[in-house]
């Protein structure tokens, strides 16, 4: 191999040739996974009968506890390097158990509208699990808290 010469001021350097690039080598290939689905971990709370129950949803998938169905729409979680949080966007939904026609109440115009709906959301938004108060449900029956968001 010849290597140029520069003329540098009336000076002859030899110029060090560049190293030589190692061969690129063929990666192996890698077996395709789903990405890993977040689950959420809540705990539940029956007020009338002192039961708690664990709770592992995935996100995009929804549990029933008592008369709730609670949807995970989003579980996130901070790296470990940053402070410790969970966060969660749930939507929960009250749907009582179906009355028969004989205790079922007609609705009068005083009455309140949403009596008359058999389901209802009784929370939207993001629940923490550092932070149970700050966004809590608001229900006379159940308590549902976040406890935790992992990879599945």
């Amino acid at each position: 191999m010849a290597v140029p010469l520069l003329l540098l001021a009336g000076a002859v350097v030899a110029q060090q040739p560049s190293p030589a690039k190692p061969a690129p080598q063929a990666a192996a290939p890698q077996p395709l996974q789903a990405p890993a689905v977040p689950v959420a971990v809540l705990q539940g709370l029956d007020k009338v009968t002192a039961h708690v129950s664990k709770l592992t949803v995935k996100v995009g998938a929804a549990a029933t506890f008592g008369s709730l169905t609670i949807h995970v729409d989003a579980c996130v979680k901070r790296p470990p390097e940053e402070p410790p949080e969970s966060a969660a966007f749930l939507r929960i939904i009250d749907r009582p158990p179906p009355e028969s026609a004989t205790q079922k109440a007609v609705p009068t115009p005083q009455a309140d509208p949403f009596e008359a709906l058999l389901d209802r959301t009784v929370f939207t938004g993001w629940m923490f699990a550092s932070s149970p108060a700050l966004h809590p449900l608001e229900h006379p029956i159940f308590d549902v808290i976040l406890l935790d968001c992992r990879p599945n």
